[in-house]
This record gives C-alpha cells, structure tokens and sequence, in this order.
C-alpha cells in the first residue's frame, strides 16, 4: 500500500523526503497538525522562520485568529494550493468530525469551540470580491462549517421563472457561480440574462468577474448587452488561455469593449490552449485597430476560430477588411463564416476579400456583407473570387446593398462557372428589376449552377421575372429548390407559372413565397 501512496524524492539537502502521490492525505495531514499544535495551546512552537506562513498559522491564540489566518493566507495564494488545507483545517473545528478523532485530540474541550464568527469572516471576504477561483473555495468552506445560507437563497431564486426572479447581488452571484459548478448536469450554455437584466449587478464587469469560473466551465457563453469594457476582456482572454476551458461559443455583443478590449481577447485566441469556435463582437465600437489583432489570431498556427460576427461597427471600413482579409488568406486559418454587415465597407473590401476567396487556403463557406454600400463595381470585384476554382463559399448574403442589374450579370457568370459552390444568395431589398433577375435567369439554368436557395425580397419585380425564373427551373440541371420573392408587386396570378412548378414532383422547387 505504501508504493501507491508515498513517492520518495531527495530533499533539499539531499536527505530522504516522502510526500504523497494523492495530495489530499498530505493536506489533510497538515491541516491536522495545525489543529492539534493549537489545541494543545504549545508554548514551544517548532524552529520556523517568523515570516513563514506556518509561524502565523501557529502563532493564533483563538479558534478565530487561527480561521482567519488560514483564510487570509488561502486567499492570497492565487494558484489554490493552500484550497484544500483551509477546507480540512475547518471541517476539523466540527464537534461531529471531533469525535471521529477523539483519541488524537487533548480533552481540553475543543469540541465546543465556536464557529459563527468564522462563518462571518468568510461571508465577509466574499463580499470583498476575491479571486474568483478562491471566491468558489470559500463556499466549500462554508459547507464544510455546515452553512448554506447564501446558497439556499440562489436555489431559491433559480426555482422562480427568469420574468420573476429579483436582481442577484455580487454575494449571491459568486453562491450561483458555486452551485452551477457543483450541478450534476454539464455547464452546456451559459447566459447571463437568464440571472439579470438590465440594471442588474450581474450585467457589468464584476458580475462577470464573479461568474468567470462558470465561463471557463461552459461550452456556449452569452453577455450580450451587459456593459462590460476593456476590464472584463482581460478575464475573458485569460480563460481562453486555461488549460481547463471548455469554452466555444462566446457571444459579446452590444458591450463597449473598442479596440482595446478586442486586442486583449486576441491573445488569448492565440493561446494554445484556446479552443473558440465562434465569437460574436457585434456592435462593440471597434475599428480597424481590431481587425489587425483579429487578423493576426487567425493566422496564428493554433488558431480554432470558425466564426466571426462584427457586424454593426461602422468604423470597422474598408481598412479594417483589408487588414483581416491578410488573416483570411493565411494557411493557418479555419474561418467558414464571417458576418460584416453594417460595417461601412465600398467595393475596396470587396476587392480584398475576392483575392481571400482566391486563395488556395481559402476555408469561407459563409459570408454577410448586407447594408454595405457595395455597388455594382464591388459585387463585380466580389464575382472574380466566386468564380475562382479555390473558393468555396456556400451562402452569400449581399442585402440591401445598393446593387442593380450589372450585379446580376457578375453573379450570373459566377454561378456558371465550372467552380461554382454557391447554395444560398440573398439579394433581399436590392433595385435589380426584372432585367437584373432575366440576367441572373440565365445562370441558374446553366449545368454547372448549384444554387439551390435565392431571396429576392423588394427587388422591384413583375410578373417578367417570373417566366424568367420559371424557365430558368424547368431546365434539367436546375438546383433551387426555395424561392422568396416577398414584397415585389407580384399577385396570385403572377406567379401561377411557379406555382405550378413548385406542385410539379419532376422538378425541384419545394418551398415558393410571395
């Protein structure tokens, strides 16, 4: 038994020195010596340096002292190593675990010694708001003085439903992060709505703060719109950078977190540890500042990110686009879907990102750049990258981008060409007429078109565009196979050649809106 649980090492002077395999008993074991050194009261305390951390656990003269000296010393040890000893060292202040050691323990009374001013310290310190690692210990340590208030009250709250439930304080936020964590179901989604809405403590970085072990410990975490800045950043990337992550999914937007906050979440994507899949920065006011440290993660040789949401900031432009494209277009990166809608981008990010879709590294499959002022000239740039035999980008949105009928021939050629992927295009609230879509008509008839979803919500369309696009699906290599024309002046009889296709087994049309 011995071999299993002592392992032999050469100390510090090259004398014989045996610790513990399972670090627990070697805990237990010094929390039991500080414990019995106290209760025997000892006057001659063993040769220790003043300063050392055991000389002024053994220096206490009260049970209190001797708690709040071990809590204070647990606290500042940021990588947990004293958790454990502070845990033993205060289940053993229980009469009920006293018993089990009677014939260790002096009878000079110990069982009776008072715990409720130790319960207070603690609480204390939990207000104080601790590292949030040892804030989950100090729960532990109540439980091991058998206190449970705090966390009686947040099971109490998460029996209520969320349109119900009152705003949680920081104290109760860190019992919630502790009963999460201690749940025998797995942390699959996390989202902080769900514990506060706005106003709430929770929705602000030090609430974010108090939960950052749930974060760490969750698959998909949600913090949109929760007033977190730079501050809650730096946490986030240093939980990207855990070995004991299981984050990947992290939605931040509608939080003010700018260029600052956007580089510090950078370098914990490119930690090796990190395993983000998706991360969402929708309007968080950052620039093309950010899109240089985005870049420069997706490029990095551990790089996991495969979606990216920076849709809404305006100041992001066409150098912003510029600068991630470089990232896009590197070997390392994994990125399949790239949202940049509303990013204030002209037909220059389009140029950029043709030449990312050119690149033999190429790995886009999805990509939004809806209420852009792209124009005509961008989406002919745009087509060039489409057509290229390494692009293989699967669903294209350009809605509401300024577009007329020379982006249906672009897009037309591009749908004929012998590399085609596309699948899905959304040309919603573009003025592209009919002559645009008979133009468009003509590459979704040609063999090598693939598309098999087309929107074209207010596009200006007639009752032309329909035996246009009825022509285009009664020929035999036709792919689509759902058609949104919503809000074009079309009416019932408009459409009956569609119709009647859509009916049709023999051909591929299934889903038809109008």
């Amino acid at each position: 038994m011995c071999t299993q649980i002592f392992r032999e090492e050469a100390g510090l002077y090259q004398g014989k020195v045996f610790c513990f395999v399972h670090l627990s008993i070697q805990e237990f074991l010094a929390a039991l010596y500080v414990f019995l050194h106290f209760s025997k009261r000892e006057s001659n305390m063993p040769d220790q340096n003043k300063t050392s951390q055991l000389h002024s656990l053994l220096s206490a003269n009260t049970l209190h002292d001797l708690h709040q000296t071990a809590v204070d010393l647990a606290l500042r040890n940021e990588n947990g190593h004293l958790d454990l000893f502070l845990r033993f060292l205060l289940g053993l202040s229980l009469e009920s675990n006293q018993k089990l050691l009677q014939d260790l323990l002096p009878q000079t009374g110990s069982s009776s010694l008072n715990t409720e001013e130790t319960v207070k310290y603690i609480k204390q310190k939990i207000r104080e708001d601790p590292n949030p690692e040892r804030c989950i210990n100090l729960f532990h340590c109540l439980n091991e003085l058998n206190d449970h208030s705090l966390v009686e009250e947040v099971k109490g709250y998460l029996r209520k439903g969320k349109d119900t439930r009152q705003k949680l304080s920081l104290s109760q936020l860190s019992a919630l992060a502790f009963v999460l964590l201690m749940s025998d179901q797995e942390l699959e989604e996390f989202d902080m709505e769900d514990y506060g809405r706005g106003g709430s403590p929770a929705r602000s970085d030090a609430g974010l703060l108090r939960m950052l072990p749930v974060v760490k410990a969750s698959r998909k975490v949600t913090l949109r719109d929760c007033d977190l800045t730079v501050k809650s950043c730096a946490a986030l990337s240093s939980a990207l950078s855990s070995n004991s992550s299981s984050l990947r999914q992290l939605h931040l937007s509608g939080n003010y977190l700018g260029d600052s906050g956007v580089e510090l979440l950078s370098t914990g994507l490119e930690h090796p540890n990190c395993r983000l899949e998706e991360l969402e920065l929708r309007h968080c006011y950052i620039t093309e500042k950010s899109c240089a440290a985005l870049s420069s993660a997706l490029s990095s040789n551990s790089s996991s990110l495969r979606q990216l949401h920076l849709s809404g900031n305006n100041l992001l432009g066409d150098s912003g686009v510029e600068l991630l494209s470089t990232g896009l277009e590197h070997p390392n990166c994994r990125l399949e879907k790239l949202d940049l809608r509303g990013c204030n981008l002209t037909e220059k990010s389009c140029a950029a990102l043709s030449s990312a879709l050119s690149s033999n590294s190429s790995s886009l499959r999805q990509l939004d750049l809806s209420d852009n002022n792209l124009g005509d000239s961008g989406v002919e740039l745009l087509s060039t990258g489409l057509a290229h035999p390494n692009c293989r980008l699967e669903e294209l949105q350009l809605m509401d981008c300024k577009l007329k009928e020379k982006s249906c021939a672009a897009l037309s050629s591009a749908l004929s060409s012998n590399s085609s992927s596309l699948r899905q295009l959304h040309l919603r609230s573009n003025n592209l007429g009919d002559s645009g879509v008979e133009l468009l008509s003509t590459g979704l008839e040609h063999p090598n078109c693939r598309l098999e979803e087309l929107e074209l919500w207010r596009s200006g369309l007639t009752v032309r565009s329909c035996s246009s696009l009825a022509s285009a699906l009664r020929s035999d290599s036709s792919s689509l196979r759902e058609l949104d024309l919503k809000l074009n002046n079309l009416q019932q009889s408009d459409v009956e050649l569609l119709s009647a296709l859509q009916k049709d087994p023999k051909y591929k049309l299934t889903e038809l809106k109008y």
